[in-house]
């Protein structure tokens, strides 16, 4: 009998250490599980950090080169020449872009021949009464009325034979077949183009310039670098 229940006693040791070392396993299974669990949340983490950085870099990329806390329109793709994503007003999203392009070209043509005229006109004058003043806004009323008609008839010419063409989407914008000098050639419009509508816009601000110094001082562009006379 003693036999017996030593037996018996060496049985249930038997099973307590199955069950410790049962339950250690499972403490360690549950450990296992909880570090991979963290490991793979860490890694989701990191994996939605990089989307919203990527993200973030889209977004950055997608500010307007000019204006850098804007938006640029989608419409302004980089397509035309000079394209830096400056529409702050979203005029390309209500109008044509071609349209647009070719009244800036317009534009600018005639400012840099205005602007041209505004200073050449105080140094070298064609005979004749009429063409004797040497600041430009004085010179307007100098112009006889027949002249005025002239002038407002040849442009009205112009814009009624040029205005289908800026919907056409068989040529460029402003492109209206005028190149004497054949400087159009392959491989070096794109460069032209672009030094044309830089130009352009910078004779439409010297253009406002040379217009409200005149205004202000009464002077002409030339008359007062020379003098340096204060307003």
């Amino acid at each position: 009998e003693r036999s017996a229940e030593g037996l018996k006693v060496v049985q249930s040791s038997a099973q307590t250490d199955r069950s410790v070392e049962g339950g250690e396993g499972e403490e360690k299974t549950r450990a296992m599980a909880a570090f991979v669990g963290v490991s793979a949340l860490s890694t989701a983490r990191v994996q939605r950090a990089s989307v919203s950085r990527s993200s973030a870099t889209v977004v950055r990329m997608a500010k307007s080169q000019a204006i850098p806390f804007l938006e640029k329109p989608d419409t302004l793709d980089g397509s035309l020449a000079g394209d830096a994503g400056f529409d702050p007003l979203r005029l390309s999203k209500y109008l044509n872009l071609k349209y647009l392009r070719a009244a800036e070209l317009k534009h600018g043509r005639i400012c840099m021949l205005a602007t041209l005229g505004w200073v050449v006109q105080e140094i070298v004058r064609l005979p004749g009464p009429m063409f004797q003043e040497k600041h430009a806004l004085q010179a307007i009323y100098k112009v006889p009325l027949a002249s005025w008609v002239q002038i407002i008839a040849f442009i009205s010419i112009i814009e009624l034979v040029t205005f289908r063409s800026n919907y056409d989407d068989s040529s460029a914008p402003g492109d209206y077949g005028f190149d004497p000098l054949n400087l159009g050639k392959s491989g070096v419009i794109e460069r032209y183009q672009l030094n044309e509508i830089k130009n352009g816009r910078l004779a439409m601000i010297a253009f406002m310039g040379f217009l409200f110094q005149q205004l202000v001082t009464g002077q002409g562009v030339i008359e007062q670098l020379a003098n340096f006379k204060s307003v």
